[in-house]
């Protein structure tokens, strides 16, 4: 049994832990996390009025000059839309807007407004070298399916790197891994959430795995649930319709080589639907398929014995 030391915070409007192999350097690793994660929400954020990205909505067309961190984030969310044939679709903020998802969950409420389909990624110009971002008239962008992931997996990177022992970062379920993991690997809960996002503790059937590298990620569309029009609405929009996605499944989880990559491929198997554990087969990602009924469909490579007991000191 390893002992480890964990800390349960609140930001970017979602759940953080933070569990280090090294109880001693907890603290400061809590600190150094909470600045990171304050940078990429002045930066990414679509819900601050003062955030990079927000300015980037409103340029109407105009290159505009970016930090290096929105810069890098927009990559990853361009590079997952190119992976998953446009299922991921960072253009899908004014779809997101006009179903009523256009502030923090805990404040979106019921209206109703006009549907939106997503603009497309390929119209969107990011100029590494220059550092400017063109975003079209019209097109406003929305990181929500990439930014958590890709935070979870630089910041466990950070860390790691920083306090030479083994980091676990997880942000809202999307979870990266970094440094040396403990024996048998980290112990994570992979939940089927059926309540409310908050609930505690969370609501429905789980399976533990053991990760020992890169990343895990879990999709869903029965957590982040409000009502518009009297219609049961949820936040995984398909960028086809603008609409949210109806899918045979209600969580996908993914490993990967990375958090972003597994969060990208699971949240494209919802939009995917039932061809999606073929779709993930073919690219040698191992997942956990949920469908509506309850069913559990594995892909190759899954895991089917539960992980060591990790001992956690909050």
């Amino acid at each position: 049994m390893t002992l480890a030391a964990a800390a349960d915070w609140r930001a970017l409007g979602t759940s953080v832990r933070l569990v280090v192999t090294d109880p001693v350097l907890l603290e400061s690793c809590n600190l150094l996390l909470a600045r990171h994660l304050a940078e990429v929400d002045a930066a990414c954020s679509r819900f601050r009025a003062d955030s990079e990205l927000t300015a980037l909505n409103a340029a109407a067309g105009r290159p505009v000059r970016v930090s290096p961190l929105l810069a890098e984030a927009l990559a990853v969310a361009l590079r997952a839309a190119e992976a998953t044939d446009g299922a991921v679709d960072p253009t899908v903020g004014s779809a997101m807007d006009a179903i009523g998802y256009d502030r923090d969950f805990t404040l979106v409420r019921e209206d109703d407004r006009p549907v939106r389909r997503a603009s497309g990624w390929r119209q969107v110009r990011l100029d590494r070298a220059g550092g400017t971002v063109t975003v079209p008239a019209g097109v406003r962008l929305d990181l929500g399916a990439t930014a958590k992931a890709w935070v979870a997996d630089r910041a466990a990177a950070l860390l790691a790197d920083t306090a030479d022992c083994g980091v676990l970062v997880s942000l809202g379920g999307d979870t990266a891994v970094a440094g040396e993991p403990p024996a048998g690997g980290w112990q994570i809960r992979v939940q089927d959430v059926t309540g409310p996002v908050d609930e505690t503790p969370p609501q429905g059937p789980y399976a533990t795995v053991g990760l020992h590298g890169g990343g895990l990620a879990t999709s869903g569309t029965s957590a982040r649930t409000w009502r518009r029009g009297g219609h049961a609405l949820h936040h995984i929009v398909d960028p086809r319709t603008g609409l949210p996605v109806r899918s045979p499944w209600r969580t996908v989880t993914v490993a990967a080589a990375t958090c972003a990559d597994a969060n990208a491929a699971s949240t494209a198997a919802l939009v995917k639907g039932a061809g999606s554990a073929q779709w993930l087969t073919m690219r040698g990602l191992p997942a956990r398929l949920v469908r509506q009924d309850g069913v559990v469909v594995t892909t190759p490579g899954w895991p089917t014995q539960a992980a060591p007991e990790l001992e956690v000191a909050a």
